[in-house]
C-alpha cells in the first residue's frame, strides 16, 4: 500500500471510529440521534432550489412527537471526528442547518439530550419574519405560494391552497397583540388562541394568530413571532 492509501485509509478508521464513538455515546446517554449525512440530503435540496423562495427560510426541526414532550431545555449537537458544534434551537424547536462537507464526509450525527423515540427531526420551509413587524397582505400571500411551491417540488403529490398565514408567539410575551389594517386605514384585532406554531405540530403551548387571505391591508406585529407558518388548505 502506497503512502497515500496508507493515510487515506487511516482517515477513514478515524472519521468511522469517531461516528461510532459519538452514537454510542448518545445511545448510553438516552439521547436520540440521527446522521447528519442523511439531514444533509434532505436539507440541501433547498439550497439548490431555483424557483422564488426570498420570502421563506429552511431549518431543521426538533418536534415533539406529541403534547405531553416539551422543548424546554432540550440541546442539539452535531458531532463527528473533527466536528462538533451546537445548534442553537429558537422557540419552535428550529435551527439553521450548516452544509459542512467535513460533517458530511464523516458520517457525522445530529443528538439530542433527550431519550430517543420522543423527537422527530424534520425540515421546516417557513415565512422570513420581518424586523419592523409590518406585513403586506399581498407579500404574505406570495410568501405562502412560494412555501407551498417547493413543497410540490418535494412532494409532486401535494395537494391543496394557500389560504393564510400563521403567527405563532411564545406566551411568556402576553397577548400578541397582531392587528389588521384595513385598506381604509383603520385597524383591527386579530384574535389570538392557544395553538401550535405549524398545523402538524403537536406542541400547542403558544399564541397563535391565523390571517386569512381577503381584502388588501397590512398585519402588523406588536413583538417580533417565533415563526411565521403558510395556512394551506
Amino acid at each position: 500500500m502506497t503512502p497515500s492509501r496508507l493515510v487515506s485509509a487511516l482517515s477513514a478508521l478515524l472519521l468511522a471510529a469517531g461516528t461510532a464513538t459519538a452514537q454510542a455515546q448518545a445511545t448510553a446517554e438516552g439521547g436520540a440521534w440521527v446522521s447528519y449525512r442523511d439531514a444533509y440530503r434532505a436539507m440541501v435540496v433547498f439550497d439548490k432550489y431555483g424557483k422564488a423562495k426570498n420570502l421563506i427560510q429552511d431549518h431543521l426541526q426538533v418536534m415533539p412527537r406529541d403534547a405531553s414532550v416539551s422543548l424546554d431545555g432540550v440541546r442539539l449537537d452535531l458531532a463527528g471526528s473533527g466536528t462538533g458544534l451546537n445548534l442553537p434551537l429558537d422557540g419552535a424547536g428550529r435551527a439553521v442547518f450548516p452544509l459542512l462537507k467535513a460533517a458530511y464526509d464523516g458520517n457525522a450525527i445530529l443528538t439530542l439530550n433527550r431519550p430517543a423515540g420522543q423527537y422527530l427531526f424534520r425540515r421546516r420551509v417557513s415565512i422570513a419574519v420581518r424586523a419592523d413587524g409590518v406585513y403586506d397582505g399581498a407579500e404574505l400571500r406570495a410568501a405562502c405560494e412560494q412555501v407551498l411551491s417547493f413543497e410540490r417540488y418535494v412532494d409532486r403529490s401535494r395537494a391543496g391552497q394557500c389560504v393564510g398565514v400563521r403567527f405563532a408567539f411564545t406566551r411568556a410575551g402576553g397577548e400578541p397583540g397582531v392587528r389588521l389594517r384595513k385598506g381604509d386605514g383603520a385597524l383591527a384585532a386579530l384574535p389570538a388562541t392557544d395553538g401550535a406554531p405549524f398545523p402538524d405540530d403537536p406542541d400547542a403551548r403558544f399564541k397563535i394568530v391565523d390571517y386569512r387571505f381577503g381584502a388588501p391591508g397590512q398585519v402588523l406585529t406588536r413583538g417580533a413571532p417565533v415563526a411565521i407558518a403558510a395556512l394551506i388548505e
